[in-house]
C-alpha cells in the first residue's frame, strides 16, 4: 500500500509557506504604514494567497499582527546572537547592541521599521532583544561590571535609549548614525556604572566580523 507521508509532507510545507506569506505581508504593512485597519482581503492579496487561507492560520487580524511583531523581534534578536557569538563582556554586548541597531536600520529597514513602531510595547517581552538584554545586564551586575541596579529598570532604560536611536536613524537620516550609536552606547555604559574613559573605549571597540 503506497505511503501517504509524501502527500502529507507536501501539505504541511504548503501550509507553512502560506503562514509565512501572511506573516511577511503583515510585517510589510507594519513597516510601510503601521495601518492595522487594512482588510483581510488586502492582506491576503499582498501575501498572494486565497482569502479563505487566512482563517486556516489566524482567528483575527490582531493575532496575525501579533505574530508579525513576534517574528520581527525574534529575527532581530537572532541577528545579534549570530553577530556577537563569542563576545563575553556584558559591557561590550550592550555597546554592540546600539551599534548593530544603527547599522541594521540601513541593512534591514523593513525589520527595523517594525521594531521602531512596535518595540516600546515589547520592552519586557520574552522575544527579541529584551531577554538577551536582561541576561547581559544581570551578568554585568553579578560580576561587578555594572552598578547594582534593578535589572528591570536597567532594561527599560536601555530599551528606551535603543528605540530612540532607531527613531533618530529614520527621522534624521542626515545625522551620522554610526557616530550617534557610539555616543549612545558610551552614555548608556556610563549610566550602568562604567567610568567615562572605559565606557568610551568599550563603545568604540571593533565589532566582531562574522565569517
Amino acid at each position: 500500500m503506497p505511503s501517504t507521508a509524501p502527500s502529507s509532507n507536501r501539505f504541511e510545507r504548503r501550509r507553512a509557506a502560506t503562514r509565512r506569506a501572511l506573516v511577511r505581508a503583515a510585517r510589510e504593512i507594519l513597516a510601510d504604514t503601521d495601518d492595522t485597519s487594512v482588510s483581510i482581503q488586502a492582506i491576503a492579496e499582498r501575501a498572494d494567497v486565497g482569502f479563505g487561507s487566512f482563517y486556516n492560520h489566524f482567528e483575527s487580524k490582531a493575532e496575525l499582527f501579533d505574530a508579525a511583531v513576534a517574528d520581527a523581534l525574534e529575527e532581530f534578536g537572532q541577528a545579534f546572537d549570530d553577530q556577537l557569538r563569542g563576545v563575553e563582556d556584558p559591557a561590550e554586548l550592550v555597546a554592540a547592541g546600539f551599534r548593530l541597531s544603527a547599522r541594521m536600520a540601513d541593512s534591514h529597514p523593513e525589520l527595523m521599521q517594525v521594531v521602531r513602531r512596535r518595540g516600546l510595547a515589547h520592552l519586557h517581552s520574552d522575544l527579541g532583544l529584551a531577554p538577551r538584554a536582561r541576561r547581559d545586564v544581570e551578568r554585568g551586575i553579578a560580576s561587578g561590571r555594572f552598578a547594582a541596579v534593578d535589572p528591570v529598570v536597567a532594561v527599560s532604560a536601555l530599551g528606551g535609549a535603543l528605540l530612540a536611536l532607531v527613531e533618530l536613524r529614520f527621522a534624521r537620516p542626515d545625522i551620522d548614525g554610526t557616530a550617534a550609536a557610539v555616543d549612545m552606547a558610551g552614555m548608556t555604559l556610563r549610566m550602568l556604572g562604567l567610568p567615562p574613559d572605559e565606557a568610551d573605549e568599550v563603545a568604540r571597540r571593533p565589532l566582531p566580523v562574522v565569517a
